[in-house]
């Protein structure tokens, strides 16, 4: 009734979590992994808010309106630990959140995703559009690598 997912698609999302590995996506992206729920960092940029990063449900739902409450939850409380995270080590002036559902409401890849965006003063993030290259994983890993770095991290504990 409200999905939009062809029947031959190929999710990258499940395709990552299964250790897939393409261009824009990578299991070196990983930052965070739960039971319910993966984070990651995001291969689309915006200008002044690298190092973006998605949660996604660690099971294939494509909308917020097929989503079981345990994985919604679970995604909940993962997005809630990356804005902490990114406000630790990222050194921004606060966090963004945004999903989006079906077509008309921006959706573009059929598995339930929430965006986590580092935000900066005056960053404009609603303002602009994204980049129009993907960042290679080089230009990714600076930004798990320090997140995933804050999770190891024995003072967190």
């Amino acid at each position: 009734m409200h999905n939009h997912e062809p029947n031959s698609y190929d999710c990258p999302f499940c395709f990552l979590l299964i250790g897939g590995e393409t261009p824009l996506d990578s299991p070196r992206d990983i930052v965070l992994r739960t039971d319910h729920a993966t984070a990651f960092t995001a291969s689309r940029w915006w200008p002044n808010n690298h190092g973006h990063v998605l949660v996604i449900p660690n099971a294939h739902h494509e909308n917020l309106y097929d989503l079981p409450q345990e994985y919604g939850h679970a995604v909940h409380d993962v997005v809630r630990e990356i804005a902490i995270a990114m406000r630790a080590v990222y050194g921004c002036d606060g966090v963004s959140t945004c999903q989006h559902n079906e077509p008309a409401g921006g959706q573009d890849v059929w598995h339930y995703h929430v965006h986590v965006f580092p935000r900066y003063h005056g960053d404009n993030l609603y303002g602009s559009h994204p980049l129009s290259e993907y960042a290679a994983g080089e230009q990714r890993w600076v930004y798990t690598d320090k997140l995933r770095d804050y999770f190891e991290s024995p003072r967190r504990a």
